[in-house]
């Protein structure tokens, strides 16, 4: 049985090979930035292929102005690029339909990030080749490691920039092949410096920025982890698919084991150490077997501690349960492809380890080729201080006399027999006499009956009777028997006994967390939850519970339910409750923080914290089995899952009430917009109508004139704004992107607020090197409008308001700043807020300008964001990202 097939791992292999039937093979070229030789790479295994008789096309290269890799196009036939047209500019890109047709072996693919131009089939470059690998073609393809998704928040930790164009992991997980293009950060600064990444102009901005040393160092350790852990992982299926047992030593994996032995502790923080230092995963392992469950209460406590000393040093901890531990232990370390297993020297006397046998030597002449490794120490070294005093085991005197009482029952019976029945005979009814006080009593009383059985077959049924002589040596050798199959019929049923207890032990705890589990999922309400919960508790365990809830409005503890003597109320208790609740740890009595205290405190963690307090006071003893402990923290975990629950299922449903309120209030704003519009547009019409009458001759006519214009032109675009806003958030926006040019957004921008700006200086500084981008004209120009707008009704008359814009790797700043008042602390994000106004004597203006600049950003994979300048002011960024293939403009 131990080398059967795990199920699960042939289903996986099963389904890899049905995914990959009449599926073509992809291979990814991951690179750590632009500029490693990525492409090259591909061209050269792509001219290799062809030369081996492949039918080899370039579906879409990039070759960046790059002669190399120009030169190795050449023999290589070349699917024609789909042209789409924008405003009189060409944009090419690869076309999928036409090498579906075309349908050669292997296709090559270059920026597999890439988003396509509007009017592809696929927005992304991915998705075409996707369907490429489902046309069984082949494709030889190329990624930036800072372009996979799960990294993308890394990365940008690492850059300060965020990349917007992204690729699932999945694609490279389940990719046929990766090789990673890999040269020193040295060698690749010197290529920038060569201009052979980047045109020269941008050589100095990419040094200061994206391709620092520090980055690329970065980037390039990411790169090889996250390949490294893919083949690791592609290790593992081929050794479950093949069944191997030898470990493969592909990565490092250290268990140690984790027994009831003074050394533990110290096992535990060397194989912690040695982890770190190999960069190794840890595992801790402990197993459950009949010979554990029959350990002392101190020595559960040692395993016990041991387990959540490697919890708490980062390791993954493990309880196995079975007879033999070490099988147990090297069945799971050639499952887990572990490399070492690290084992505590033996402390007990040599003639114990010759009599019952030695954990350590069998481990190591049964571990094959994985490493063993035994840590030294003394008896003393690393005991942990006692939580439990020891308490000393009762004799079973009651067994001993079931066993003196057997035998002589079992003698009476023998009597007889006598002279009736042959002396074998005789000897199985002492087996059976042993057999039955095994069953019923402690292995010791079992061994007494065995002796005692031996002695009085002896004594009285072998001649010369009635004496512990023997007349025939023969009989030495049926004694020796009798005793041997004695002590192995005792210990056999012993053992059997004990398995039956501790799966019955096993079963009941079951029972009690399903029962629980099965009752909190139907329980909505918190309170109804702590008070099912303390009561089982209190069924099982016996003592007096209480559960304390965080109220999510206060942040304090309330009752639900109180215990019976309400100790959790005491201000000493209370103030150990508050402590727990703070810092996610159990205190309290029996343990090392406040172990003072009436009660036992546990954290009631759930996923986004801990959210209440489960207090126990046991009647007894402060402090029970350890294993009783474990099984306490089950019942913890429990509820609070089953009051995490109840607090999403409320915060659920107060969303959904948020959602319904802004859908009501942006229907109602709509609406007053709607209606409020064609009033606007009339009262501003007779105002302008007034405005050039030359009937109209009074300055104090025309004066009210001019105030009815500019006011309606306010409300007017107050209007607007709530229109904006409520097309963003209902979603009703969808982007009509196309090339723009930042200075023609500008420009129009600065003509829409000429006249509110009449007052202002206004500058602006756009870099030269800014390409097109590929937006929503409209919607940016309108983010402009709203920034030049809030500059101008915040900042006092004669002050300076600059529009400035600037290129970073794969993104394009543009910046709005003033040098009026500051904001205040706290506001930089807060101003972005619906309805937010710097100032509440504020009366122009809903708050909603910077609100539906920051939708538009975001809506075009963009960000916002304010800062105060050190001479004073306010800067407003707005970051959009660039296409990686931008159009060639035609010149005049």
């Amino acid at each position: 049985m131990a080398d059967r097939p795990d199920p699960d791992a042939l289903l996986a292999q099963l389904k890899e090979e049905e995914r990959s039937n009449g599926r073509g093979r992809i291979k990814i070229y991951l690179g750590m930035a632009a500029g490693v030789g990525k492409t090259y790479a591909m061209l050269s295994d792509g001219q290799e292929a062809k030369r081996r008789g492949e039918d080899v096309v370039i579906g879409y290269v990039e070759p960046h102005g790059r002669p190399e890799t120009e030169a190795l196009t050449v023999g290589l036939e070349q699917v024609p690029l789909a042209t789409h047209d924008y405003r009189g500019v060409s944009i090419k890109e690869f076309d999928l339909d036409a090498a579906v047709r075309r349908k050669p072996q292997l296709v090559l693919v270059d920026e597999l990030a890439h988003s396509n131009a509007p009017g592809a089939r696929h927005k992304k470059r991915w998705q075409d080749v996707q369907e490429l690998l489902q046309e069984g073609i082949d494709v030889f393809t190329t990624v930036n490691i800072q372009h996979i998704e799960s990294l993308n928040d890394v990365v940008a930790q690492i850059t300060g920039i965020v990349v917007t164009e992204t690729i699932p992991d999945s694609l490279v997980y389940d990719a046929d092949e990766v090789e990673v293009v890999d040269i020193p950060p040295q060698e690749l600064i010197q290529r920038l410096h060569e201009g052979k990444v980047y045109v020269p102009t941008k050589v100095d901005q990419a040094l200061s920025s994206f391709f620092k040393k520090s980055n690329l160092s970065a980037l390039r350790e990411l790169a090889l982890r996250h390949t490294a852990e893919r083949v690791d992982r592609q290790v593992r299926t081929y050794r479950a698919a093949e069944g191997a047992l030898e470990p493969w030593h592909t990565k490092e994996r250290i268990v140690v084991c984790v027994g009831p032995n003074k050394m533990s502790l110290r096992v535990v923080r060397a194989a912690a150490r040695m982890a770190g230092t190999l960069h190794a995963e840890l595992i801790a392992v402990s197993v459950d077997s009949p010979r554990q469950s029959m350990l002392g209460e101190a020595d559960r406590v040692r395993v016990v501690e041991a387990l959540r000393l490697a919890e708490n040093l980062g390791a993954e901890t493990v309880t196995l349960s079975g007879q033999d531990i070490v099988s147990e232990v090297i069945r799971f370390a050639q499952s887990r492809n572990v490399t070492t297993i690290m084992v505590g020297k033996p402390i007990r006397h040599r003639w114990r380890e010759l009599v019952f046998g030695s954990v350590v030597d069998t481990m190591v002449r049964h571990s094959g080729d994985i490493n063993v490794l035994v840590i030294t120490g003394t008896d003393t070294t690393g005991t942990p201080q006692r939580l439990i005093p020891k308490q000393t085991e009762r004799t079973d005197w009651r067994g001993y006399g079931l066993a003196a009482g057997v035998t002589l029952a079992a003698t009476g019976i023998c009597s007889l027999m006598f002279n009736r029945f042959e002396r074998i005979n005789l000897v199985m009814v002492y087996l059976l006499g042993v057999t039955y006080v095994a069953s019923r009593k402690s292995r010791w009383a079992a061994t007494l009956a065995a002796f005692l059985a031996v002695g009085t077959f002896d004594f009285f049924f072998v001649p010369p009777t009635k004496s512990f002589a023997v007349s025939d040596v023969q009989y030495i050798f049926t004694f020796a028997v009798m005793l041997v199959v004695a002590l192995l019929t005792s210990t056999l049923t012993a053992r059997l006994r004990e398995q039956t207890v501790a799966a019955s032990i096993r079963e009941r705890r079951t029972a009690a967390l399903f029962n629980l589990s099965r009752k909190l999922s139907a329980t909505r309400s918190r309170i109804e939850i702590g008070t099912f919960t303390a009561a089982k508790i209190k069924e099982v365990f016996g003592c007096d519970v209480g559960v304390l809830i965080k109220s999510r409005a206060t942040g304090k503890l309330f009752s639900g339910p109180e215990s019976e003597s309400k100790f959790e109320f005491k201000p000493n208790e209370n103030a150990v409750a508050l402590w727990v609740l703070d810092h996610g740890k159990m205190a309290g009595a029996g343990t090392d923080t406040l172990p003072g205290s009436e009660g036992l405190f546990l954290p009631l963690n759930a996923e986004n914290g801990c959210v209440g307090v489960l207090a126990v006071k046991w009647t007894g003893d402060p402090v029970r089995d350890p294993a009783q402990l474990h099984f306490l923290e089950n019942f913890a975990n429990q509820l609070a899952v089953a009051v995490e629950r109840t607090n999403l299922a409320k915060d659920s449903h107060q969303a959904m009430l948020q959602v319904e309120k802004e859908r009501l209030r942006n229907s109602l704003l709509s609406s007053v917009s709607h209606d409020l519009r064609t009033p606007l547009t009339i009262i501003s019409g007779a105002a302008d109508r007034l405005r050039e009458s030359v009937h109209l001759t009074d300055s104090r006519d025309l004066e009210l004139a001019q105030a009815i214009a500019v006011e309606s032109e306010r409300l007017g675009r107050q209007v607007r704004n709530l229109l904006d806003m409520t097309r963003l958030d209902s979603g009703g926006v969808e982007l009509n992107r196309e090339w723009q040019s930042i200075e023609e957004l500008v420009g129009s921008a600065l003509s829409r607020t000429e006249h509110l700006l009449q007052c202002h200086i206004v500058k602006t500084e756009l870099a030269a090197d800014i390409p097109l981008l590929m937006v929503d004209g409209v919607l940016v120009e309108q983010a402009i409008v709203n920034l030049l707008e809030n500059a101008a009704r915040h900042t006092p008359a004669g002050t300076e308001v600059k529009v400035s814009a600037h290129t970073t790797p794969g993104q394009v700043i543009l910046e709005v700043a003033n040098n009026g008042p500051c904001l205040a602390e706290g506001e930089e994000d807060r101003i972005f807020d619906k309805f937010y106004r710097t100032s509440p004597k504020a009366t122009q203006g809903f708050g909603l300008g910077l609100t539906i600049c920051k939708s538009i950003m975001e809506a075009h994979g963009g960000t916002i964001r304010a800062i105060n300048n050190q001479e004073g002011g306010v800067s407003f960024m707005m970051t959009l990202p660039m296409s990686e293939s931008v159009p060639e403009v035609p010149l005049g």
